[in-house]
Parts: C-alpha cells; structure tokens; sequence
C-alpha cells in the first residue's frame, strides 16, 4: 500500500516537473552583484528550470537545517531522559538482585518415604492407581 501511495505521488510529480523542464529551456541571467547591473562581475547563466530546481533544493536543506536547529532542544531532554531511563532501569535491576538475595530460600518439609501428597505413593485421592 505504501508503494502505490508513493508511486501516486512521484510519479505524477516527476511528470510535472519533466513537463516544467521542457517549457522552460530559455536560459537566464542570475547577478549575484547589486551595484552593478550593466556588467555584473559575479552572475550566472543556467536554464531557468534549472534555476527553480536548485533554489527549491536550497530552501529544502535550509529549512530542514533550521528545523532540526530548532528542535535540538527536544533531542536534547530525549537523550537525557534515555538516560535517566537506563540508570532507573540498571538500579531496579541492582535492588531486584539484592531482594532475591536476601530472601531466605524456601524450606519443604521433608515428606515421609513410601508416602505421597496424598497418601501412599502412585495413588490419588480416591486411592486409585497412577
């Protein structure tokens, strides 16, 4: 299901985006110099479909780096409260062991020979045979 609901999406997009492609093959001029317009010394000729795709992409990786920035706090309390979640888990661990250790063993009284929980050995209660 998964597969198909991806598919459902990339592939509509990937057409779009093939289709945006090949409408906008014009080249354009990107200036990265405000002072100068008439002969700018750092600019850049590219396809203009190109352009879009590489300024989409950045604002991906920016805007992922500004949110995962964002959230560091978040991951921050997570690790603290693994942590915190480990050492609970570890001293449970200690104070169990130390509780099984001081419980005195169970003592059974010893049963008579040739006599079972019921009576004589390989009968039940109504004394029949096992």
């Amino acid at each position: 299901m998964r597969k198909f609901l991806t598919a459902l999406i990339v592939i509509p997009l990937g057409v779009i985006l093939v289709a945006f492609a090949v409408a906008n093959r014009h080249f354009v001029t990107v200036s990265f110099d405000p002072f100068i317009s008439d002969d700018p010394s750092l600019s850049l000729t590219l396809p203009l479909f190109l352009l879009l795709i590489l300024v989409a992409a950045l604002g991906v990786v920016v805007g992922g780096s500004a949110v995962w920035f964002g959230q560091r706090r978040w991951r921050r309390a997570a690790r603290r409260n693994d942590a915190e979640a480990r050492t609970a888990r570890a001293e449970l661990a200690d104070l169990r062991a130390q509780a099984a250790a001081a419980r005195p063993e169970p003592q059974r009284l010893p049963s008579p020979s040739g006599v079972g929980l019921y009576g004589p050995i390989g009968r039940d209660k109504q004394r029949a045979t096992l």
